[in-house]
Formats: structure tokens, C-alpha cells, sequence
């Protein structure tokens, strides 16, 4: 998952041989930033949907739509979470990239 391969590279050393090199720190920011526009777009898939079965609340479907609502409310927690998560990955990550690229000239 990106999320560990992100904190590995934050772990280790900024600079050495055991440091990533600027192409490892780019491309897992590449592959961040990927995952971030889907679980954004994962985002407005599950508010879009939400907002659909909401509206759709009446007396004949209340229980399927509340069911479908409380799936709904949690897959958007848990997709906002790890939204937040990996954007606070990539903002270190990206400090990390400005740091080598600084080294490396």
C-alpha cells in the first residue's frame, strides 16, 4: 500500500545510502497523488449516492434506504479518513522531495 511505502521512505534517512533516492520519493508521490484523486473521486461517488437514497426516503422504502444510508455513512468516513491520511503523507513526502532536490544540486 502507498501509505507504507510513503512512511518507510519518511523513516529512513534524508540523505546516505540508505536514503531513497529523488526518482523512488517522485514516483511514490506520483502513485500518492493517483490514489488521492480516486478516493476523491470514490468522495463524490459515495456523497452523490447518498444524497440520492436520502432523497428517495419514504414510507415504502425506509428500512432498505436507511440500511443503504448507514452502509453509505460509513464508507464515507473511511474514505475521507483515508483521504486525510494520505494527503498528510504526501505533504511530507513532497517536504522529503524538496530536500533531495536540494542535495542533489
Amino acid at each position: 500500500m502507498i501509505h507504507d511505502q510513503i512512511r518507510s521512505m519518511l523513516a529512513a534517512p534524508p540523505t546516505g545510502a540508505k536514503a531513497p533516492s529523488l526518482d523512488e520519493i517522485e514516483g511514490a508521490l506520483t502513485v500518492g497523488y493517483a490514489n488521492a484523486l480516486a478516493l476523491e473521486a470514490e468522495l463524490l461517488q459515495i456523497e452523490r449516492k447518498l444524497a440520492q437514497v436520502a432523497a428517495s426516503l419514504d414510507a415504502e422504502s425506509k428500512d432498505p434506504a436507511t440500511a443503504e444510508l448507514a452502509t453509505l455513512g460509513k464508507r464515507l468516513s473511511a474514505t475521507d479518513g483515508d483521504l486525510a491520511q494520505l494527503r498528510t503523507l504526501l505533504s511530507s513526502l513532497r517536504t522529503r522531495a524538496d530536500e533531495a532536490r536540494t542535495n542533489v544540486v
